[in-house]
């Protein structure tokens, strides 16, 4: 309410008014109570009116009038708190927080007890996690409206999140003694219950997190959390037969579930194999249809055991068809005698089904279904597809479709072959045969968009999946809309191989952005889960907020936003240059000529399609404005343009900003940290690389990469002469501890010793070789292009690196060495397309395989 400039009871009663509209949406007319306010010459520049009809505009999307109003308002009357919360919910509302709780600060200057402004600052607080400004605010809360739950549990979680448990529970002790006797199956006092729990189990107070629940345990509704709870405390107090007897029940409550089985085992001491193999017997006796007691014992027998356990549990799943049988045994595949094993019994299967119809030649009883067969093929195709056995695999997906020619999975398991081959046109073109067979199939519609924007074919990629987006949009904006992040990271991946740079950048920050909004969309939980006692799951959704930008999605959208920033920065777009993969010193001036006409007509195509969207998002607003239901709207995010963000003056600084949660939160990745050199190795920020390098060699000592970095920075500070004293100190006590006096050369010759049989570290070692003599450019070139047995990793992606390695005159000239390689690599990878030759064609039909089998 009004207190520094007061109004006229008249006038008072108008503005009494305006605020009940602005709290019931019904904003229009707070804007004719406003009117008639500001219309007498009296109260023309009444500051707190004048504020309120700005914040008025800027729920009806009027953000530039709205600014221009509460600023004339804050002028006019700096003392009133209302004019300083007002302007604190713009600032809000463009998520501006640091000038929000400056306005929320000051506004509480002129009204200190205000509850409103207390509660808005509160929500600033935790948002922006300054958790020793939250927690005193909620102590003014708390001293204002002590009969609130809010205040007590607010006070009490900020105290959780210092890590001051001791004091958060004292304050929910204090609070729950205030609480009357709770009714029967009271969810929220439950809850409170359990969260209180938590913080005793967080501050390793077991023996009293399990007095607790014993104490309450009428009172708690989760009965599931509470034997789980009690089972785990009971293994960290070493109480191992108290929490065997539970999770034997909570395994029969639920016999599928693999962590009651990990925790029996954990408290449960097995004397032998056969003991604990006995136990899952048992099990299996007791729930027949169980599978999970029949799959764990794959993982801890070996020898006969194992294959006569493994047969009867591949003969079970063939016999009823159990598609991602293979994805169940693949964690097996990392012991070879296992494979071996699984090997001989599929072939054996198949060879017994065809002649005998059953799965070994001594059968009896009914025949196996004809799917047994089949789905044996299945099995085997996949089976040889991860060992990259890659003939034999093509082999039985085909006699699976000779089988059953309709099959889906068949198709979409030999796309899979075929991509791993190499051809991925071919690997497409299956796929899209595979969709053709299910159009209504939404997980096959994506899988077939997937693999056309591995081939580069980002617009039939997107006429896939407008199949499944809203009608009227184009799919491309409608998959930015509902953050389909799967499909953005595959097309700036695409774009970025096409040196299409400003569309890639456009899509990766697209995805920064998804982050952004999801991090903003937690501002929703603040008082919610507060008020339904949610409270486990509110801790819980602040630790992944904090923790959010670690994704997958996130990491791949930087790495690529960080590489295409750094070719931008070496390689700046000249005026009028298009970011395509046109070579135009190599064209013909007919050929020039036509493509420049190509050119503009696709630019124009691409203008007309711009303003037809643009005009269709203007429409899509208003009627959002229409129907709007009066909150406040972010700021309108800035439109991204694609040939401005390829042209950005400041490359490296863009970067940056994609690096730094990189940094903070993906700082056990060793790529994390290559990025990082990369970019200030550009800066020549000396001590930010060693840093770098520091981390890198922290995360993984052994990395091809760092090792190329490691004599790029020794080389580097070598050729800086006379440094600061402080950075020289710091420089050379650093080295020394990495470098234990070695010189560049031997540094690398003890690399290639230490990894004499990789392919990746091979081919590191030797650009370091020719780098350092060019003298050496035989030894360097036979180390990175041989290709004998005992070789590992000579897979498709590395052997494709070292061609383009070769092509970027990393060892100097060597056109018959590429040759030669390029030769050895189409003998193992016959269908790749980046080793055949360029008058070859291939064909996704009748694909003729060699034995890919690599060690």
């Amino acid at each position: 309410m009004p207190t520094s400039n007061p109004l006229p009871p008249k006038e008072n009663a108008l503005f009494k008014r305006i605020l009940k509209c602005y709290e019931q949406k019904q904003y229009k007319n707070g804007l004719k109570f406003a009117k008639q306010i500001l219309s007498n010459p009296k109260f023309a520049d009444h500051g707190e009116t004048l504020a309120m009809k700005g914040l008025t505009l800027n729920c009806l999307g009027r953000k530039e009038e709205a600014y221009d109003y509460v600023r004339r308002g804050l002028r006019n009357d700096l003392k009133s708190h209302v004019c300083w919360h007002v302007y604190g919910l713009l600032q809000r509302s463009d998520r501006k927080y640091d000038e929000a709780i400056k306005c929320y600060r000051n506004a509480l200057k002129w009204d200190k007890d205000n509850l409103q402004i207390l509660r808005d600052l509160s929500l600033l607080q935790i948002q922006m996690r300054d958790l020793e400004g939250y927690r005193d605010t909620r102590y003014q809360l708390l001293v204002l409206r002590p009969g609130q739950r809010a205040s007590w549990i607010g006070y009490a979680m900020a105290y959780h999140l210092l890590k001051d448990y001791s004091m958060a529970l004292r304050i929910l002790e204090e609070f729950r003694k205030t609480q009357s006797q709770p009714k029967t199956f009271d969810y929220e006092h439950s809850e409170l219950l359990l969260y209180q729990n938590m913080v005793m189990r967080e501050a390793n107070m077991n023996k009293e997190a399990l007095q607790h629940l014993e104490e309450y345990d009428k009172q708690i509704v989760d009965r599931r959390h509470v034997s789980e709870t009690t089972a785990e405390i009971y293994l960290k107090m070493d109480r191992k037969k108290d929490a065997a007897d539970i999770y034997r029940e909570l395994i029969n409550r639920n016999n599928e579930n693999w962590a009651y089985y990990k925790g029996y085992e954990d408290s449960t001491s097995f004397e032998s194999v056969e003991e604990k193999l006995n136990f899952y017997k048992e099990i299996s006796e007791k729930f027949p249809r169980a599978t999970v007691p029949k799959r764990l014992p794959l993982t801890f027998t070996s020898g006969e055991t194992f294959r006569s356990l493994v047969d009867r549990y591949l003969q079970n799943a063939l016999r009823k068809g159990v598609p991602p049988l293979f994805v169940v045994l693949r964690p097996l595949y990392s012991d070879p005698e296992k494979v071996k094993i699984i090997e001989e019994l599929a072939l054996g299967y198949v060879e017994c089904l065809k002649e005998t119809g059953y799965f070994n030649k001594e059968g009896s009883g009914e025949q196996e279904p004809a799917t047994a067969l089949l789905w044996t093929y299945y099995f085997l195709a996949h089976h040889f597809d991860q060992l990259r056995q890659l003939q034999r695999a093509m082999d039985f997906v085909d006699q699976g479709l000779a089988h059953t020619p309709l099959l889906i999975e068949l198709y979409v398991l030999k796309a899979k072959i075929l991509k791993h081959a190499g051809d991925l046109d071919a690997a497409v073109k299956m796929m899209d045969e595979a969709q053709s067979l299910d159009t209504a199939d939404r997980y096959i519609n994506s899988k077939c968009a997937k693999y056309m924007l591995r081939a580069n074919m980002v617009q039939e990629a997107c006429d896939m999946c407008s199949k499944f987006t809203r009608e009227g949009v184009s799919a491309v904006e409608s998959l930015n809309e509902m953050q389909c992040m799967w499909f953005q990271t595959e097309c700036a991946a695409a774009y970025q191989r096409m040196n299409k740079f400003g569309e890639a950048l456009k899509k990766c920050h697209e995805i920064d952005r998804h982050f952004t909004e999801i991090i903003e969309d937690q501002f929703d939980f603040h008082t919610y889960c507060m008020r339904k006692m949610t409270l486990r799951a509110y801790v819980s959704l602040l630790r992944l907020e904090d923790k959010l930008r670690c994704h997958p999605f996130y990491f791949k959208a930087a790495r690529i936003a960080i590489q295409i920033y750094l070719h931008l920065h070496d390689h700046p777009l000249a005026d009028g240059e298009q970011d395509s993969n046109l070579d135009a010193e190599n064209l013909s001036p007919a050929e020039l000529k036509k493509m420049k006409r190509k050119q503009r007509k696709a630019q124009k195509k691409a203008e007309m399609e711009q303003q037809k969207q643009k005009a269709e998002m203007e429409r899509r607003e208003q009627n959002k404005n229409k129907a709007n239901d009066g909150e406040m709207d972010g700021p309108k995010e800035e439109e991204l343009v694609p040939d401005k963000l390829a042209r950005t003056e400041e490359p490296l600084e863009q970067a940056v900003k994609f690096l730094k949660p990189l940094q903070l939160l993906a700082a056990d990745s060793v790529e994390t940290h290559n990025l990082a050199y990369d970019i200030f190795s550009r800066k020549g920020k000396l001590l930010l690389m060693l840093q770098s390098i520091k981390r890198g060699i922290a995360a993984d000592p052994s990395d091809p990469k760092l090792h190329t970095f490691l004599v790029h920075f020794h080389l580097y500070v070598k050729g800086q002469g006379d440094l600061p004293s402080p950075v020289q100190t710091v420089i050379n006590t650093e080295m020394a501890k990495i470098y234990q006096g070695k010189d560049p050369k031997t540094l690398n010759e003890d690399f290639l010793r230490q990894n004499t049989t990789s392919l990746q570290h091979r081919l590191a070692g030797a650009r370091i070789m020719y780098q350092l003599d060019q003298k050496t450019q035989d030894m360097a070139l036979s180390l990175a292009t041989s290709l004998s047995d005992d070789i590992q990793g000579r897979t498709l992606e590395n052997c494709t690196a070292v061609l383009r390695t070769l092509n970027e005159g990393s060892f100097g000239s060597c056109e018959k060495t590429i040759t030669d390689y390029q030769a050895q690599c189409h003998a193992l990878f016959p269908h790749a397309h980046a080793f055949q030759q360029p008058t070859s064609k291939s064909s996704g039909d009748g694909v003729v395989l060699t034995n890919g089998s690599l060690s």
